[in-house]
């Protein structure tokens, strides 16, 4: 009868180790280094990325995927619309108007220009790629690519150096651009 009652004891606190050993949520595997398919890193330290990093940066359709059939409609808020500055981006448009657009993107803040020749030289064009990197309006939130190609021959070209001060004057006409922007709104209201 003791022996019965050892066993049934020692059976009854296996069950309890157990029970204290249950898995853990969705959330907390998905917040566990190294969850993350792949050999994805993160941050400066390059720890291993989980889940919850990857559904953080979202995907190809976001982070909560994509809705086909309607559902919960999502609330507009601080994350709805355009992802960057809209005074930067705006100015952007604004000082790049000159030169032919050959894509652009509101939500990944890059716009790039398809090639301008200056009606003053017929023997260089042009390109430039501007990238929107932040909400804020700030001078390290916009980085400005300048290509340049010199004439060669009949539709031959060839790379060349871009001046050192025309990337930072474009991108100090785009701050002031986007800057004059945000007071006509402020003067607006």
């Amino acid at each position: 009868m003791r022996n019965s009652i050892l066993k049934l004891s020692a059976l009854c606190s296996l069950v309890a180790v157990l029970a204290g050993c249950a898995p853990g949520t969705q959330a907390d595997y998905d917040s566990y280094p190294g969850s993350a398919p792949g050999d994805q890193r993160v941050g400066t330290e390059g720890r291993a990325a989980t889940k919850a990093d990857v559904k953080e940066r979202g995907g190809l359709f976001g982070g909560d995927g994509l809705n086909i059939f309607g559902g919960e409609e999502k609330k507009e808020g601080p994350g709805s619309g355009i992802g960057v500055n809209s005074f930067l981006w705006r100015a952007t448009l604004d000082t790049l108007s000159f030169m032919p657009l050959n894509s652009a993107d509101p939500f990944g803040g890059v716009i790039i220009t398809d090639w301008y020749t200056p009606p003053e030289s017929a023997d260089e064009r042009f390109k430039l790629t501007a990238y929107i990197l932040g909400t804020a309006l700030r001078s390290d939130a916009i980085k400005v690519s300048v290509f340049r190609q010199v004439s060669v021959g009949p539709n031959q070209w060839q790379d060349a150096v871009v001046e050192p001060g025309t990337i930072t004057s474009m991108e100090d006409a785009i701050l002031t651009r986007a800057r004059q922007l945000r007071i006509d709104s402020a003067n607006a209201q």
